[in-house]
């Protein structure tokens, strides 16, 4: 019996036997041909690549085995090659099945004939030369070589021996199944966890990936065991599309990758024929959600099958009796009953006489914690196509669709599977604009529809807190729903939230509280962060948008939910005091209380007093650092939603300068230098005593690296910073050009400056919006220095890889700017920031 040889990789500079070119010249111009061809693409493509590969390998081996008098060999594909899916840089699979009875040194001879050609090519190969016996124990030892023997085709040779093992292999995996599927599950678990979900990553691995084509691959497996079988709809559409974008992005990028990477997005795109970038994600995202459904659903069937197989008849007789194998049935709700650990129709239910059992059977599924039976959906989702809802709906519709909105995170699930059978586009047309849509924010977990969705979950923690937790859940779920249309979201969404609203049954008055909280969904977080909260009209304005306590509690509610709906980078303890602060003097203006009663996160504490005046009394900078690591708050967490994650450590530093020309130029040099990130940072300017004004700069920070400065290092280098003797702008370019030479370039739109008219009523607000990077709050004092206007009081931000900051500026005879002045302003920075 000759030993198994198996090999992953060709070595280094690999040539054919004896060093010289493969004679077979006319398959890398024939292969250059097909791939430049545009007439074959598509499955076509792939299946004459991977004919015209098969006539090449079968000559090799006729030529070759015949030379050597070898017998009893047959070269066999297996995985993606074996399925004849030969993408333009996938590797090749092949299999040198032999008899045993060959000598071995032939036999590798003959090897070597096979694999050099391929390497000479530049073409990835798995190989292996192994007698029938051979492979069905490597089979047994790795599951991986298992799953490709599955996909085994024959292209020359003996076609019994690859008969033989096509039948063997078949046969040893229905047998071992049982034991091999729960492997197999814990390995795509594994995958989706290091790779996370295709349908919402901005770069998505559409092979690695969950939902991507390692999983679609995985579910062939699991038809083939017998077991169990994926939901068929749309299921080969969406891996034919996935390997559709992976040939055009080989094509593109010339390389084996399968990472669809975001400066490569536009040009697969047209190769796709597609609009855009976002038109080829979206599809993307619908296909890898369509294999996420139906893998969901077959690893939960193949449980329950393993699960019933796992009960001895006998034992099941004794424990049943006459109804063994039948089930229990538990009543959910009227029509709706458990049986076998999920939500299924009742026998008596008639989805067709019944329109609003679809939405009982998913509320009920949901509070029970319960996937919603696959063919209870597709009953019902015949039903609503025949029989839809009445318009308005019924007030039982309505409080069904706010129960499945309020069940927590078990609402994900139930609500994934209602889209998959497009239940949802069904009840809500308008959802078909946000389905499956990308978000380029970096600061955006989730696709728009998936972060309603998110959204409404957390929302659903926070019900006690409102009067109306029907409208907070209803407005959750539609806060967004403006995305699918040009224009500002929050605008369009109102008008779409009305629309929804009236059509789910809501009144007149509940209809505008939605539409009023789809409007302002972004107000107070942007309020909160950006903007002088101690100017009265900072507060007017939230007050006159809100108009009443109750939509004002229902809003702080909303934005609480969509804030950790977003990401980690959105929300903070810090961000929910200032929005809690806005909040509080809002409330008090509505109530008719005087502004002065409400006490605000921006009047200086004890400590910030103390150190104004010991600023003043100096003549000179003082400084406090304070390490804070922010546990999340009370309202952020509920029973069934996760708690966000602690607040990365940093620390606070306060800062008090006697009022001088360029101090937050120099203090935020300084901070840059010693490669402290701004997180966010507030200035107010003090007049504690007769020694003058002083600024007061209160800053989050932390450290890019390494341990924290010490205050002392910071004192003396911003001392040096402003007298002049630190240059701190030639040493920040300095270090920006050593950046830049040992990082990549990241495409970031270009900053944008605007004027926030109306905002105050004693300064004029200029707003910042730019990519974070090394001193670009040095960068921006300092245009705002060199435009002569003063910062009365400045609030930065930092959500992600984007810095969003509000200064507040007047002249120098301390009054707000004209409006061509503030103009000026704008473009002078925009100007500095480019």
């Amino acid at each position: 019996m000759t030993e198994s040889v198996e090999e992953t990789a060709g070595p280094a500079g690999a040539r054919s036997p004896g060093n010289t070119p493969a004679p077979e010249g006319g398959y890398p111009a024939a292969r250059l041909r097909l791939l430049q061809d545009e007439a074959p693409t598509g499955p076509d493509r792939r299946a004459a690549l991977a004919r015209l590969t098969d006539d090449w390998l079968a000559g090799l081996l006729a030529r070759h085995g015949a030379a050597a008098g070898l017998s009893g060999t047959a070269l066999v594909a297996v995985g993606g090659y074996g399925r004849g899916e030969l993408s333009p840089r996938s590797d090749l699979d092949l299999l040198l099945l032999h008899d045993g009875r060959a000598d071995a040194g032939a036999l590798a001879t003959l090897a070597d004939h096979l694999w050099y050609p391929v390497w000479d090519l530049g073409l990835a190969l798995d190989h292996s030369v192994r007698t029938p016996a051979e492979a069905r124990k490597a089979a047994r030892e790795d599951l991986k070589v298992q799953l490709g023997l599955l996909d085994a085709r024959h292209l020359a040779g003996d076609p019994d021996l690859t008969a033989a093992l096509r039948t063997t292999a078949y046969a040893d995996w229905r047998e071992s199944a049982p034991k091999r599927l729960p492997e197999l599950h814990d390995l795509c678990q594994e995958r989706a966890e290091r790779q996370g979900e295709l349908q919402y990553l901005l770069e998505p691995d559409l092979k690695e990936a969950r939902g991507g084509l390692r999983d679609a691959t995985a579910l062939r497996a699991v038809a083939a065991s017998w077991l169990a079988d994926a939901p068929r709809g749309g299921l080969e559409a969406a891996r034919t599309r996935l390997l559709d974008a992976r040939d055009a992005l080989h094509l593109t990028t010339g390389r084996a990758t399968d990472r669809l990477s975001l400066q490569e997005q536009d040009q697969v795109a047209t190769a796709l024929g597609m609009l855009d970038a976002d038109a080829l994600l979206r599809q993307t995202y619908e296909s890898a959600r369509t294999i996420s459904y139906a893998a969901d659903v077959t690893w939960r069937e193949v449980g329950r099958v393993l699960r019933a197989r796992s009960l001895k008849p006998m034992l099941r007789g004794l424990l049943h009796g006459r109804t063994a194998g039948k089930g229990e049935r538990s009543p959910l709700a009227e029509g709706v009953v458990e049986l076998d650990g999920e939500a299924v129709l009742a026998r008596t239910a008639r989805p067709e006489r019944d329109p609003v059992l679809v939405l009982r059977a998913a509320a009920a599924a949901a509070q029970a914690g319960l996937p919603l039976a696959t063919h209870a959906i597709r009953r019902c989702a015949t039903a609503t196509a025949t029989k839809p809802l009445p318009v308005p709906w019924p007030a039982e519709a309505r409080e069904q669709l706010v129960t499945l909105l309020g069940a927590g995170t078990h609402t994900v699930p139930v609500w994934e599977a209602l889209e998959a059978e497009g239940i949802i586009t069904r009840l809500l047309p308008d959802w078909e604009r946000v389905r499956c849509r990308p978000q380029r924010n970096p600061v955006h977990t989730w696709t728009v529809d998936r972060h309603l969705v998110e959204t409404a979950v957390r929302a659903s923690a926070l019900t006690r807190r409102v009067h109306r937790p029907d409208l907070l859940l209803v407005a959750a779920l539609l806060h967004d729903i403006g995305k699918g249309w040009p224009g500002d979201h929050s605008v369009a969404g109102e008008t779409i939230a009305r629309d929804v609203a009236a059509r789910l049954g809501f009144d007149a008055r509940d209809t505008t509280v939605i539409a009023t909280l789809v409007r302002h969904h972004l107000l107070l977080i942007e309020t909160a962060t950006r903007r002088d909260l101690d100017d009265p009209a900072t507060v007017g304005a939230v007050a006159e948008a809100v108009g009443s306590t109750r939509t004002l509690e229902l809003l702080h509610a909303l934005t609480e939910a969509d804030a950790l709906a977003t990401g980690p980078a959105a929300w903070s303890a810090w961000r929910g005091g200032l929005v809690a602060d806005l909040v509080k003097r809002v409330a008090a203006r509505l109530a008719g209380e005087p502004d002065t009663e409400v006490r605000g996160a921006g009047e200086p504490t004890a400590e910030q007093e103390r150190l104004a005046i010991e600023a003043g009394r100096t003549g000179g900078p003082v400084l406090a650092l304070h390490a804070r690591a922010e546990a999340p708050t009370d309202a952020a967490t509920g029973p069934e939603t996760p708690a966000p994650a602690q607040e990365p450590v940093g620390v606070e530093l306060l800062i008090a300068v006697p009022d001088q020309p360029g101090v937050l130029p120099a203090a935020a040099g300084v901070l840059a230098l010693h490669r402290l990130t701004v997180r966010a940072a507030d200035l107010l300017l003090l007049d504690p005593i007769d020694d003058g004004p002083v600024l007061l700069l209160s800053w989050r920070v932390a450290a890019e690296y390494g341990s924290l400065p010490q205050a002392d290092r910071l004192r003396a280098d911003l001392l040096r910073a402003l007298d002049g003797s630190l240059d701190v702008p030639a040493r920040l370019a300095e270090r920006e050009r050593a950046y830049a030479r040992r990082s990549r370039v990241v495409l970031a739109p270009p900053p944008r400056v605007t004027v926030a008219g109306g905002s105050s009523d004693t300064a004029t607000v200029i707003e910042v919006r730019a990519q974070d990077a090394h001193g670009l709050l040095h960068r921006i004092g300092r245009a705002l220095e060199t435009a002569g206007v003063a910062v009365r009081s400045a609030h930065i931000s930092t959500l992600g890889a984007n810095a969003v900051d509000a200064f507040y500026v007047t002249g120098e005879d301390g009054a707000p700017l004209t409006d061509a002045a503030a103009h000026e302003v704008a473009v002078a920075v925009e100007r500095a920031l480019q």
